[in-house]
């Protein structure tokens, strides 16, 4: 340190420290599904692309994590589910302070009606499972900014 720096080495670092570090947090996908294997498999899939997840087994626990947790940047939620399902979680998120949160529904057993009353409630996408997995990628990508 000479005698004309403001700054002490320590503080040199620190400043270097934050300024190397990305503006935003990473964004993370939070997957919400009742059945275990398919929150894992969908976990797993995304991962493999460098894309972080959580994982909540229900509704309830997602709007708990959804309070908590800044960094989610995209919700992928079944339908089926207990107390609140799919369509009640996203109601409930549109209703919050994480209103205009991404959200993409996955569902192995929806009909017309449910895929119309989720796009009136503003999702991004509506996948059938099996889903498939470009398909899906490409829109967690394009949702959190990483296809530029």
């Amino acid at each position: 340190m000479s005698d004309h720096d403001i700054l002490s080495d320590a503080e040199r670092e620190a400043l270097s420290a934050v300024m190397l570090e990305p503006d935003l947090p990473p964004q993370r996908v939070l997957i919400v599904d009742d059945d275990k294997d398919a929150r894992e498999l969908l976990s797993e899939i995304l991962a493999l692309d460098g894309i972080h997840c959580m994982t909540a087994a229900s509704g309830e626990t997602a709007l708990k994590m959804l309070e908590t947790k800044p960094s989610i940047g995209l919700l992928i939620t079944d339908l089926r589910m207990g107390n609140v399902d799919g369509l009640e979680l996203i109601r409930l998120v549109r209703e919050s302070p994480r209103a205009a949160l991404p959200i993409i529904i996955v569902s192995g057993d929806a009909d017309v009606k449910d895929a119309i009353e989720a796009m009136h409630l503003s999702v991004v996408d509506f996948l059938l499972k099996p889903i498939d997995t470009d398909k899906l990628l490409g829109l967690v990508k394009h949702e959190l900014g990483m296809d530029l």
